[in-house]
């Protein structure tokens, strides 16, 4: 029987869910809504695509599950937070995330900077003392803190919304400029995903350089399918459509059409396969996740 990418993914979002569920506390005897709040925007949904990417490439070279669960769970805590600060009104002012109201509409702005704020910061609380438990190396889990708080700070993830913020409303934006901006806001966490797992399942450098290859094709072609789809995917994705043109954002249908921007993606997609040809059937998670990235709701 073949490899079915949907069972797989499903199978992968059901044990990340029920490993955050696990890791998020919740006290009914809590003065203020900060538990239910982390609960509500962390518990709600979402493709899970991070963790997953981090558990396939684990995976490509025999790595423990069990040992890549936590620190997969906190990176998306991260990217969740991530998304309750993009959110709010002082960012994007978006109503809907995952197909449930945003978490500022929910629980006031106030709560929503704080749940974004405690999210991040439990995170490498989890990856110390759940990556201590799981058996990882104290030298490696101060390699993967390093690579993971690089990838989100002001070098990698917030440099790229920083970027989205100054390039809003300018008409006469590269379209190298817009690369730049998804390498960074979209694709830092992606790369360090896949990074992280191959290196905590025994990647050696040259490996890990393959894939970081394949990372960044797979992180750009993912954000120019999500452009694509914001105008063409309907509320299925579980956020508005439209909203990139409503908050004048630059993206690859805006600059180039959708016809040249789904050739662009299709062309990303085989360059991250490509990078993948000298890794056995280990990997194949990762071949399908790509395909899948690429096709979606075409």
């Amino acid at each position: 029987m073949g490899f079915n990418i949907k069972s797989y993914l499903a199978a992968k979002r059901e044990l990340i869910d029920r490993k955050l569920d696990s890791l998020l506390k919740y006290s009914p005897k809590s003065l203020t809504t900060l538990d239910e709040s982390i609960r509500y925007s962390s518990l709600s949904g979402g493709k899970r695509l991070r963790p997953i990417l981090m558990i396939a490439s684990n995976e490509a070279f025999g790595g423990n599950e069990e040992t890549v669960l936590p620190i997969a769970c906190a990176l998306e805590m991260i990217h969740t937070y991530s998304l309750i600060h993009d959110d709010l009104p002082c960012m994007d002012d978006d109503s809907l995330r995952r197909g449930v109201p945003t978490n500022h509409n929910v629980y006031g702005e106030a709560v929503a900077v704080l749940t974004g704020d405690a999210l991040l910061t439990d995170a490498f609380n989890i990856m110390v003392t759940e990556g201590l438990n799981c058996g990882l190396r104290p030298k490696v889990l101060v390699e993967i803190i390093a690579d993971i708080s690089q990838a989100a700070g002001s070098s990698g993830m917030i440099r790229g919304q920083a970027i989205d913020l100054a390039l809003e409303g300018i008409t006469d934006v590269l379209i190298d400029q817009v690369d730049k901006m998804h390498s960074l806001k979209t694709g830092a966490l992606i790369e360090v995903a896949i990074t992280i797992g191959a290196k905590i399942g025994g990647a050696n450098d040259k490996e890990i350089k393959k894939l970081s290859t394949y990372a960044k094709a797979l992180g750009l072609a993912f954000q120019i399918v999500d452009d694509i789809l914001d105008i063409e995917g309907g509320k299925q994705l579980g956020k508005e459509v439209g909203a990139d043109a409503r908050n004048k954002k630059t993206t690859y249908p805006e600059l180039v059409g959708s016809k040249k921007s789904k050739k662009r993606a299709e062309d990303l997609t085989k360059k991250a396969l490509k990078s993948l040809k000298d890794f056995d059937d280990k990997a194949t998670p990762l071949r399908e996740i790509a395909l899948y990235l690429a096709n979606r709701n075409f």
